[in-house]
């Protein structure tokens, strides 16, 4: 009987993904691009992003933006950081354990640690979006 190795080769190809995305981590910018929801057409943004718990987390405050609103159109998105390609599903998130983990991984990268307190007030009104790559 042949040994089915699908399964061994998907989580392969996740872990180097995922070491792929830990060496790049510290880069300041990812160029995320969705499909905008009139045009159809490739619609690049320059953003901060972190990375924790094998997602990445983006962040905007205010309003939604084109970026945003399309990724509520059309999930798939397709990223570059410092020559990684790479693409995933992203989504908002409202709230909760992904919201909480979104916002202090940013917050710790780009300002250092700081208490709940200051986090929370810094994005008390921001979006949290979360990337999960894809393996492949």
């Amino acid at each position: 009987m042949a040994y089915d190795i699908s399964h061994t080769k998907l989580f392969h190809s996740y872990v180097v993904r995922f070491m792929d995305l830990v060496s790049v981590a510290d880069e300041k910018y990812i160029y995320l691009t969705t499909t905008g929801r009139r045009t159809g057409r490739p619609h690049t943004v320059e953003l901060w992003f972190a990375v924790a718990q094998r997602i990445l987390y983006l962040s905007h405050e205010g309003k939604y933006t084109d970026w945003m609103k399309n990724i509520l159109n059309n999930n798939r998105v397709t990223f570059t950081i410092k020559g990684l390609n790479g693409e995933g599903a992203a989504r908002i998130v409202g709230g909760g354990d992904a919201f909480e983990t979104g916002k202090s991984a940013l917050y710790r990268k780009y300002y250092g640690d700081a208490r709940k307190d200051v986090i929370d007030d810094w994005f008390s009104e921001s979006t949290v979006i979360e990337i999960m790559f894809d393996a492949n």
